[in-house]
């Protein structure tokens, strides 16, 4: 069998879609380094990542491919195993969510840290961003949710972020993925079996987005 063939015997006719779909990816840490591999690996290759962060030995045990290029910039190594991929080797601040056109892209997809860019880019971009909340200091997948901004819980970065959007008067609803479960330690360790799932959930609810908007 070839490359996807296995993906169009899931997906049918809707897997044409994929080749059309113009995805940006900022974040290829935990979260985002899987949600970029399942989506090349099922056919969604038009990708531009963004990131300005390099390996090193604590980021083993959780991001794809980095034990192989340790002290190597993130967006740089992934290109070398996702060749169709395009890279931005920059930081992810407000001044450049506010400076960068995100109009040419279908789906913005959040899997960075910093609180005050996620809320710039809530702010920019709400009607295509899907973003991913805390992963870190959980055991457990399936305490995983999908819901709109206004209607997630159980999670300190989320509501930090809702208590801003409502000081900034805003009301629009995105998408956004979080955790349930109960924290129990103060250190920011983490668990592959968490942070990987966060990202293979948002490259799902890509793929879902690609089939259910596309003509």
């Amino acid at each position: 069998m070839a490359r996807h063939d296995r993906v169009k015997l899931l997906l049918r006719d809707d897997f044409n879609k994929l080749a059309d779909a113009n995805i940006l990816l900022l974040g290829v840490g935990g979260v985002g380094s899987f949600c970029l591999d399942s989506l090349y690996r099922t056919g969604v290759t038009n990708i531009t990542i963004v990131d300005y962060d390099t390996y090193d030995d604590t980021n083993q045990n959780r991001q794809m491919w980095s034990e192989l290029h340790e002290g190597e910039f993130k967006v740089e190594a992934l290109q070398k195993h996702y060749p169709e991929i395009k890279i931005i080797n920059e930081r992810i601040n407000e001044t450049w969510v506010q400076e960068f056109d995100f109009e040419p892209y279908d789906l913005v997809l959040d899997a960075i840290d910093c609180t005050r860019s996620k809320l710039a880019l809530a702010q920019k971009c709400y009607p295509k961003l899907i973003s991913s909340f805390g992963s870190a200091k959980r055991l457990d997948p399936t305490k995983i949710k999908v819901d709109d901004i206004w209607k997630s819980g159980g999670d300190k970065l989320g509501k930090k972020i809702r208590y801003e959007l409502r000081k900034r008067k805003f009301k629009k609803k995105y998408t956004v993925i979080y955790s349930t479960e109960e924290i129990n330690i103060k250190e920011k360790g983490s668990f592959m079996g968490v942070t990987a799932s966060f990202g293979l959930i948002m490259s799902s609810l890509v793929i879902k987005h690609i089939i259910e908007t596309s003509d």
